[in-house]
């Protein structure tokens, strides 16, 4: 390989371990790193840039996943139980985005991330909710559950609440990447912490365990498409699997508060590229 090539490559794993760790610290796939930054910075094709950030989601959610489930911080009966609403709205957005006008959806979707950045930010110094109780569904399906806080310093029991309201906006985080054709991640968490009430670990270490079922099925859909590049790839899922371990630890040993603010930066980031995209400015994500 000629140096221009092996710096490309080392600069690609280096903004990719990046996007890991920011990705396994929010709970998101990475994504809204990785592709921008290829297509401006790299000059990648965007259709190929989505298929690597793909690899990049399913990288991050099984480099976090494991270490999450082992630590018992991902609560798997939640996201098995919100993922039957995910999968059947992004089933839903797909049909639906052939009817509907791009633009006005960005705007819309762009307005509800600001929104939701300005409830996040009024609850940004909870390090785990307070008195909450299990709704009937959740006591019904068990959804509570309890972790080890490293930064804590002790166990925190949690309980679960408002489980139809976090099916029905898990719903709409499917049919809003089925339209948009983006991770629903920062979604995800949204749902837990705002209407469901989980710990906001909990919350962004199940969203980590649920977008690599949902990006393991897209994947096969750009492969047969011939849309991921291994040459491009590999860097990208080498840095994003290194980056999201560094994410995990960072995670058990920050308190809830501090990852809050990091997530609200996610949002903030999220809501100006939606909004700038409805107005006909594309930057690549």
């Amino acid at each position: 390989m000629t140096p221009d090539v092996v710096l490309t490559f080392v600069a690609i794993f280096a903004m990719a371990a990046f996007a890991g760790g920011f990705g396994a610290l929010a709970g998101i796939g990475g994504g809204i790193i990785v592709v921008p930054v290829l297509t401006i910075f790299f000059g990648i094709d965007i259709r190929y840039a989505i298929g690597a950030s793909i690899i990049a989601v399913i990288a991050t959610s099984s480099g976090a996943a494991a270490t999450y489930i082992k630590e018992n911080i991902t609560n798997i009966r939640v996201g098995m139980f919100l993922e039957i609403a995910t999968t059947t709205g992004a089933l839903s957005g797909a049909f639906l985005g052939a009817f509907l006008a791009g633009p006005v959806l960005f705007l819309i979707f762009g307005g509800l991330l600001g929104l939701s950045a300005f409830l996040m930010w009024n609850k940004r110094q909870e390090d785990t909710p307070k008195f909450v109780q299990n709704d009937q569904w959740s006591a019904r399906l068990h959804l509570s559950g309890a972790y080890y806080d490293q930064a804590l310093g002790r166990e925190v029991s949690y309980n679960v609440r408002g489980a139809p309201v976090g099916l029905g906006l898990m719903y709409i985080a499917g049919l809003t990447s089925g339209l948009l054709g983006i991770g629903s991640g920062a979604l995800k968490v949204l749902a837990m912490d705002i209407a469901m009430h989980l710990p906001i670990k909990v919350s962004s270490a199940t969203s980590n365990f649920m977008i690599g079922v949902t990006a393991a099925t897209s994947a096969g859909v750009y492969f047969a498409r011939g849309q991921i590049n291994p040459y491009l790839a590999a860097p990208v899922a080498l840095g994003v699997l290194t980056g999201s371990l560094v994410g995990t630890r960072l995670l058990m040993r920050l308190k809830g508060s501090a990852i809050r603010k990091v997530f609200i930066v996610v949002l903030v980031i999220l809501t100006v590229q939606m909004l700038l995209k409805g107005f006909g400015i594309n930057i690549g994500g």
